[in-house]
């Protein structure tokens, strides 16, 4: 089995509390006022306290167009990247001559090289380091980026392998769109990055061992969530009826999935969750009928740093092993398709 030696998250400098926000997205997206009542309301319903934000607050205004947006994504994912893949690397034990593999995901923002390209130039990664950059997952590609890195180090057992993720989700900021969908975004989606070191059976590591992983793409959802791509850049697909979605798939899916592997929802004592939103994470509760406090530490994730997209179950990943849990443990995520992934882990 592979295993998970390291996760460490990175955060960009700027932090705000959800009140400053809130405040400056009305200016931002509402200026004449309108909706002011249905942000606010939104906003401190949302289950989160501050963010983290790529730019200075101030700069947002006057972000000329989609180009400037996603120059300031390059720069500031090169950084964050950087950051969390050194971290991460330190953290195993190991150095950037050991990585045989990059992976890297995110739906925020474009760049040709990409930026697992850029970053492995930047730390000086060995020439012949094979990169595999993931564009469109969104929420599930934290999830999904392990699920496929024990793909490839299953066939590869004397390898190791890093996954990388940045969003930086204030970047995509819809200045002209006074939509629910950009309402409810701007109220929960926040900016961060986290490296994960995956190494293969036959490499010596500590941490949890990754059992088997689950994929799921369910019909006839393609507008539940995404992005629409136009002139202004992405403009944010969000339907209402996620929870919906969570509540009639996401029960059986677990449950079969654990029952190939001679497991039940109930011997599962440690659960590690992306944190859609608060409906969100109370529908995964309710459909697994988890006991109370099962995604505490989702909880606390929401509240400190905001949704950060395929970052966030990565962030809640890496809260989970300094717990230093025992037993098993499933690592979840939903996200555009709309879909699923399901990693069993076991510590």
């Amino acid at each position: 089995m592979t295993r998970i030696a390291a996760v460490q998250a990175a955060l960009p400098p700027y932090r705000y509390p959800q009140s400053e926000l809130t405040d400056a997205f009305a200016a931002i997206c509402l200026p004449d006022g309108k909706g002011h009542a249905l942000l606010r309301r939104l906003h401190e319903n949302a289950g989160v306290s501050h963010r983290h934000l790529a730019l200075p607050l101030e700069q947002y205004a006057v972000l000329k167009d989609f180009g400037e947006a996603n120059d300031a994504w390059i720069a500031t994912a090169v950084d964050l990247g950087a950051e969390a893949v050194s971290g991460a690397l330190a953290a195993a034990g190991l150095g950037v001559e050991d990585v045989d593999l990059l992976m890297f995901t995110t739906v925020t923002g474009i760049a040709a090289p990409s930026i697992d390209a850029r970053v492995a130039l930047r730390l000086g990664l060995r020439e012949d380091v094979k990169r595999v950059p993931l564009f469109g997952l969104g929420c599930v590609g934290g999830a999904a980026g392990i699920a496929r890195v024990h793909d490839y180090l299953k066939a590869w057992p004397t390898h190791v392998a890093v996954l990388l993720s940045v969003e930086l989700c204030s970047l995509t900021l819809q200045r002209d769109d006074a939509s629910l969908p950009n309402l409810v975004g701007g109220a929960l989606f926040g900016d961060g990055a986290a490296a994960v070191v995956m190494t293969g059976s036959e490499v010596p590591a500590a941490g949890p061992s990754v059992v088997a992983t689950r994929s799921r793409l369910y019909p006839e959802s393609e507008r539940v969530m995404g992005w629409d791509v136009g002139s202004g850049g992405f403009r944010i697909v969000l339907g209402a009826d996620v929870p919906d979605v969570v509540r009639k798939y996401l029960g059986g899916d677990v449950q079969a999935f654990l029952a190939m592997h001679g497991l039940t929802v109930p011997e599962i004592g440690t659960w590690v969750s992306h944190p859609g939103g608060p409906k969100v994470l109370e529908a995964v509760s309710e459909t697994l009928e988890l006991r109370p406090g099962a995604l505490e530490l989702t909880w606390r994730s929401l509240d400190a740093v905001g949704n950060l997209s395929s970052s966030s179950v990565l962030h809640v990943l890496g809260d989970t092993l300094r717990l230093d849990p025992t037993g098993m443990g499933l690592l979840l995520a939903m996200g555009p398709g709309f879909c699923s992934e399901l990693v069993l882990l076991e510590w």
